[in-house]
């Protein structure tokens, strides 16, 4: 029986599992990963409000993996070698005839004082608590907000959760009656920040945010991060509060094999996710630096439309023909402010945004409804 590893159990990972299950092949599963636990990382956003704690967003896949037939091997990957065929871990080796690579991306953590002065949001649900904690015990101040990208790979931004927590903590605020005690400010390197929505969205973004009295500090890269205060290179922005999303680059285990990278650390994959040169090995989501347009995104739903591209391609090699499927490259946002959102969509067709959709919220919130639905 044709034996498939995956490693890791987030998006992607989960998805491989359910279309491989789908297509019918009669076929081995091992996802490798340290724990049997999704975290729904965008609800983290409405951690702060108390909207979501992390019992409401993290789900055990115990039950997921038993229905699907999957074995968990719990452990770290390590490396992987034998041309894909050998995955070392920390708990133990294991062979398979086909590989998927999943295991996520790494925040870069190079800017000077940001362990120690700021908050990753999306590093998991402990973050999202912390930024509830600090905000409660807050009576007045100044929260600044901002992200980075890999300068070596611009595509490695995970921009649109940060404008979600500033825009939900800023409702969050009024509908406490505390916003007059807080300033609010966005800081970002670029003057466009987020343009990779659309010329139309960044200028929607920015139109909100002067209506929400929230300050921005654009066009000056942030160089270090002290206490009380965000130092750019042309200003200092006093902070109370600093939520900061660095750029995106590979995991840290990808030091111990040959797997080919590219310039900002990734994965080097193609349009039909391959793993470049290595046989009946893939990649998708947050792991692989992929072609396509200069918007494709490191969200959720592109690792979900990967994963696809890589079973269909797997499936077909399995019967003995050559893959033929190339994922599709989509955007679909929403940006939630916890009372409306702003929505965008991206395809290589057409870009379609929507200012004010007074339902996005709600929309926002059944997605989650449903897509948890399917692991607990």
């Amino acid at each position: 029986m044709t034996h498939i590893v995956i490693l890791g159990s987030g998006f992607g990972a989960l998805t491989a599992i359910k279309q491989i299950r789908k297509s019918g092949i009669a076929a081995e599963i091992t996802v490798v990963s340290p724990h049997n636990r999704l975290t729904y990382l965008p609800s983290l956003i409405w951690m702060p409000s108390g909207l979501r704690k992390a019992s409401d967003i993290e789900v055990d896949l115990g039950n997921f993996f038993a229905r699907q037939k999957v074995k968990w091997h719990q452990g770290s990957v390590t490396g992987v070698s034998d041309g894909g065929r050998v995955v070392e871990t920390d708990t133990g080796s294991l062979s398979n005839d086909f590989l998927i690579i999943a295991t996520g991306g790494r925040y870069i953590q190079k800017l000077p004082g940001i362990k120690e002065h700021a908050i990753i949001p999306c590093q998991g649900s402990a973050m999202g608590q912390q930024i509830h904690d600090r905000l409660k015990a807050m009576e007045g101040g100044t929260i600044a907000v901002g992200f980075g990208t890999n300068p070596k790979e611009p595509k490695a931004v995970r921009g649109g959760p940060m404008f979600e927590f500033m825009f939900g903590i800023e409702t969050m605020l009024r509908k406490e009656g505390r916003r007059d005690k807080f300033n609010i400010v966005f800081f970002n390197g670029s003057e466009t920040p987020g343009i990779r929505l659309g010329k139309k969205a960044v200028s929607g973004l920015l139109a909100k945010m002067k209506k929400r009295n929230i300050a921005t500090h654009l066009g000056a890269k942030p160089i270090r991060i002290e206490a009380h205060k965000v130092v750019t290179e042309r200003e200092e922005i006093p902070a109370d509060l600093v939520l900061m999303m660095p750029g995106l680059t590979g995991p840290l285990w990808l030091d111990n094999t040959e797997l080919p990278r590219s310039a900002g650390g990734f994965v080097q994959a193609d349009e039909k996710c391959r793993v470049a040169g290595w046989a009946q090995t893939y990649v998708v989501g947050d792991t692989g630096s992929f072609p396509g347009p200069e918007w494709l995104a490191k969200q959720a739903h592109q690792a979900d439309l990967q994963a696809v591209a890589a079973v269909a391609n797997i499936v077909e090699e399995v019967k003995g023909a050559a893959p033929s499927h190339d994922f599709k490259s989509e955007l679909i946002c929403i940006v939630d402010t916890l009372d409306t959102g702003i929505v965008v969509f991206r395809n290589t067709k057409r870009t379609l945004f929507f200012p004010s959709f007074k339902m996005g919220h709600w929309a926002k919130r059944m997605f989650e409804w449903m897509y948890l639905r399917g692991y607990r």
